[in-house]
């Protein structure tokens, strides 16, 4: 019997391993293809999931190495509507790209901040960091199922497609809530499932890696939601998936045979989405419970409790 796979490190050894390549401009893919876990050489080969995210304006206010390490299937700077003076939690950040956009979003009276487990990741994000010059930005190492920030003390939560990559789906939208202010929002860009979904792909843990086999359903991503006490839950489909663009995507993760009748399975089954939550005003504030993670020196202090706690 063969045992168990760790889903986590399977993430984490894939995503190191794009980092390192970003640096040399030769990262082609962190799975086998391009995928949303795998930044390309070149903004011109990004595949149907990573392809034209960004506008023109928001790839000229990061470095490029941001850009290159961009894995992510959407844009949730550009839909969630950030405020000046806010301060913006980012889960699974990567190289930073979201992070440094939401900085200048919020401004120089807000903070943006970056989780991400891999250590080459981390490093790459806080050289991105140093490259734009801003002083507003924090990178935490730490997991997104166990988030090492203070209870009731962000306004935003972003992801751009990570949250697919975990294993405890329930837990992640656990501590989002938890880390919320009351009256904070939950703005995330994730791949979700419209239909059945081959078992193939399901078993695959390539594709697990590449966002895919790990998606939720449109109706268990708004139950889980609700079930973490989030409300005005929603689900904005962004980009659909044709079968051409599953061929783009499968063609190196699966034997050449197969992908044809792969890409016709899930034809229009797999979209982008921007996902929507607000944490209650009337959200019980508690002291934050003694964790770990909190023993660490951490790089910025914030402040616990919302404005419920006053």
């Amino acid at each position: 019997m063969n045992a168990p796979v760790d889903i986590r490190q399977v993430v984490k050894d894939t995503y190191g391993e794009a980092a390192a390549r970003v640096g040399t401009a030769d990262v082609g893919s962190c799975c086998g293809s391009s995928s949303c876990c795998a930044a390309p050489a070149s903004p011109e080969s990004w595949d149907p999931i990573t392809s034209n995210l960004y506008d023109a304006a928001q790839m000229g206010d990061v470095p490029d190495t941001a850009l290159l390490a961009s894995l992510g299937c959407g844009n949730p700077t550009a839909l969630a509507e950030l405020k000046a003076g806010e301060t913006v939690l980012d889960l699974g950040s990567g190289g930073g790209i979201d992070v440094l956009l939401s900085a200048r979003r919020v401004g120089p009276t807000g903070r943006a901040f970056g989780l991400d487990m891999t250590e080459q990741m981390l490093a790459l994000a806080k050289e991105n960091k140093r490259k734009s010059g801003l002083r507003n930005v924090h990178f935490l190492e730490g997991e997104i199922e166990d988030i090492p920030l203070p209870d009731n003390s962000v306004d935003v939560v972003i992801s751009n497609c990570v949250i697919n990559l975990s294993a405890d789906k329930d837990r992640v939208l656990q501590e989002a809530f938890r880390v919320l202010k009351p009256g904070g929002r939950f703005a995330v860009s994730d791949v979700i499932v419209r239909g059945e979904v081959p078992a193939a792909i399901r078993r695959s843990m390539e594709l697990w890696v590449g966002c895919v086999a790990g998606a939720l359903s449109e109706q268990d991503y708004l139950a889980k939601l609700a079930a973490a006490g989030f409300e005005q839950v929603g689900i904005e489909v962004t980009r659909v998936y044709s079968a051409d663009d599953a061929k783009a995507f499968l063609a190196s993760q699966a034997q050449a045979p197969a992908v044809d009748a792969l890409a016709q399975q899930v034809d229009g089954k797999f979209a982008s989405g921007f996902i929507r939550g607000v944490k209650p005003m009337s959200a019980a504030c508690r002291p934050a419970p003694a964790r770990a993670s909190d023993q660490a020196e951490a790089p910025v202090s914030l402040p616990t409790g919302g404005r419920c706690c006053g």
